[in-house]
This record gives structure tokens, C-alpha cells and sequence, in this order.
């Protein structure tokens, strides 16, 4: 319990002293949002294109920062991402958000990607919880509305659409050479963005949809015999390549568990429980090495690069296995052993 502490602490500090300070300092005060890039000397572009998953995820984050400190100057940050994602990233004439908008708030990929549409709810549903304007939870049920008529079928959840959802190709969440109509990313961040409207409403329409996203994640998303996640499939849920990507293996184990414990079925739990262990089980087993955890591998060749993303997941879900099992000691070692890693190399 003291390491346990004692990371906390840590953790606490670099949000408190690194984190947030810096992205207060990338508000935009003049076009509203937050600027949207930087290089690394620390130089922002004021006039750079304004990604609306970035904007909608740094108002998750302030939304959560001020449910976690209850600071009132992080609920204004949390409001003025809100106010961007209303104005700028919202399709008036066609329902959803843009991909991306110019530095001044105008339409620059009206594109409507279902994974950019899931970090929308995501975020709407936390700010709803740490505001409660129910403006913010009106709008969120108005992108869910329109996932759910335009952006499924029958099997799962598509992919990319232009403004008015109609199909296009799916350059945005495709790559290693396959082009794919569905993928298990985008059903991630769907079942991620559900879950949290799920969690501040209880609506029985979206808790139905986050039990279907269940079966199709255990009947036809996880892979029994290689213990893992399929990636990239064709719209019938045939896998196009031979890809095993660790980082989302492990993200996925804490994302389901967190889904469970909000849908809190008791059933569905004993389902999908055991999945998630092996999950978290095999990226422990074959991918935590060094102490860090490797990114991917394409037909049985590890890519050993470390991403930041990986890294930080990976922190989540052996913590998240660890409390499940306390017995099992080694995961929350390798919670710590990762985490140092973060400040050594990452940071």
C-alpha cells in the first residue's frame, strides 16, 4: 500500500506541476479551442488546422481533471473546450463533428469519422457530469442518434463517411497496407464513448448497444486461439492481416473491465471477464520487456519501437489486472517498473 502511495503521489505531481500547465497554455483566447500544434522546441502554430479529436479529448480531460480536484479554473478550461466543440466541430446541417477545422474555427475536413464521433460522446458525457448543463448531454445524444442511423450495420460498427454519411475509404484508421471497413479500434472508442454516456445516464437503449458490442468483441473480435485481438477485418468481420498490436491488447483489458463494472451485468461480467485476464495475461507474457512494453507485431515480426500511448496503457491495464487479482504481485511491479520508464524516457 505505501508503493501504491507513493506512485499515486507522483502521479499527482507530474499532472498537477506538468500536465496541466501545459495544456492551460495551449488555450486559445482569441478562436476559441486549443491550439493545434507545437513543435518540439516548444513553438506553437497558432495557425495550424485544429483537429476535433484533439479538442474533444482535451475537454474530457479538463472535465475529469475538475471531477477528480474539484478546482473551479478547471471547469472554465473544460467550458471553453466545450464552447469550441459547439461552435466549430459541430455539423449543424448534417448532425456529428468535423474531423479537423482551421485555426479560426471553419469546416477544413468535414469528413465524419464513427471513431471521431465516439471521442465527441466521450467527452460531452464527462463535461455533463462535471457541469451539469444538460445542453452538453443533449448533444451527446444527438451524435449517438446519429451512429446509430447512419454510422452501422447489421455486424458492427463502419468506419468513414463524408459530410452527409455517405461511405468513403477509411484512410484515417487504416494502415499496414490493408484498407478496412471495420476495425476494432473504432469499436474500442465507440464502446468507450458509450460507456460514459452509459455511466451519467443509465439509458437502456445504450446499454443494449454496449452488450452487443460485447458479443462482437468475444465472438468476433478476439482471436481464442492466438489469445488476442484481430485488428483490421472486411465488413463481415474477416481479418485482412496477420497484426498483433500490444498496445491495444492492453488498453482493451482495463476498457472492457471499466465498461463491465458501469454495465454492471453480472452475466455479461463472467463472460468477458476471463477474456480481458488474457488479454492482459499475454501482453505481460510476450510484450512487457525491458521495462517497457513493445508496440506491435505484423506476421510474427515484433516492431520494438515504444510509444507513448503504449507505455501509458499499459500502466493502466496491469494496474487494473493487479487490482482484480492483488495476488498476482509481478503486474503491479511492472506497473512501477513502466511508469519509471514514463519519467526516464517520456517525459
Amino acid at each position: 500500500m505505501q508503493e501504491i502511495n507513493k506512485m499515486k503521489q507522483q502521479i499527482q505531481d507530474h499532472l498537477d506541476k506538468v500536465i496541466l500547465p501545459f495544456w492551460e497554455s495551449l488555450k486559445d483566447d482569441e478562436y476559441g479551442g486549443f491550439y493545434g500544434y507545437m513543435d518540439i522546441d516548444l513553438n506553437v502554430d497558432k495557425k495550424a488546422v485544429k483537429g476535433c479529436i484533439l479538442n474533444n479529448r482535451i475537454l474530457w480531460f479538463f472535465a475529469n481533471a475538475y471531477l477528480n480536484q474539484k478546482r473551479p479554473e478547471l471547469l472554465s478550461y473544460a467550458k471553453h473546450a466545450y464552447e469550441f466543440l459547439k461552435v466549430a466541430c459541430l455539423d449543424k446541417t448534417y448532425g456529428g463533428v468535423y474531423w479537423s477545422v482551421t485555426f479560426d474555427g471553419k469546416p477544413e475536413e468535414d469528413m465524419k469519422h464513427t471513431y471521431n464521433q465516439a471521442f465527441a460522446i466521450y467527452a460531452l458525457s464527462s463535461y455533463y457530469d462535471a457541469s451539469g448543463d444538460k445542453e452538453a448531454l443533449d448533444i451527446a445524444f444527438s451524435i449517438y442518434d446519429v451512429i446509430e442511423a447512419h454510422c452501422k450495420d447489421d455486424k458492427g460498427y463502419l468506419e468513414a463517411f463524408d459530410r452527409n454519411f455517405q461511405p468513403v475509404s477509411n484512410e484515417k484508421l487504416s494502415e499496414n497496407g490493408v484498407m478496412a471497413e471495420k476495425t476494432m479500434n473504432t469499436l474500442l472508442h465507440v464502446f468507450e464513448g458509450y460507456t460514459e454516456l452509459y455511466r451519467v445516464t443509465k439509458d437502456k437503449r445504450v446499454g443494449e448497444n454496449l452488450r452487443w458490442m460485447l458479443d462482437i468483441f468475444a465472438k468476433k473480435v478476439y482471436n481464442p486461439d492466438k489469445k488476442r485481438q484481430e485488428v483490421f477485418f472486411d465488413k463481415d468481420w474477416n481479418t485482412l492481416i496477420d497484426l498483433y498490436s500490444y498496445g491495444h491488447d492492453i488498453e482493451t483489458s482495463w476498457l472492457i473491465d471499466r465498461g463491465l463494472e458501469i454495465l454492471n451485468d453480472p452475466a455479461v461480467t463472467e463472460k468477458l471477464s476471463p477474456i480481458t485476464d488474457t488479454l492482459a495475461e499475454q501482453i505481460y507474457k510476450i510484450a512487457y520487456k525491458d521495462h517497457s512494453v513493445i508496440n506491435e507485431c505484423e506476421r510474427g515480426v515484433d516492431n520494438t519501437t515504444r510509444v507513448w500511448w503504449v507505455q501509458a496503457e499499459s500502466v493502466l491495464g496491469f494496474m487494473n489486472y493487479y487490482q482484480k487479482h492483488p495476488e498476482k504481485t509481478e503486474y503491479f511491479k511492472a506497473v512501477q517498473d513502466i511508469w519509471e520508464y514514463i519519467q526516464t524516457y517520456m517525459v
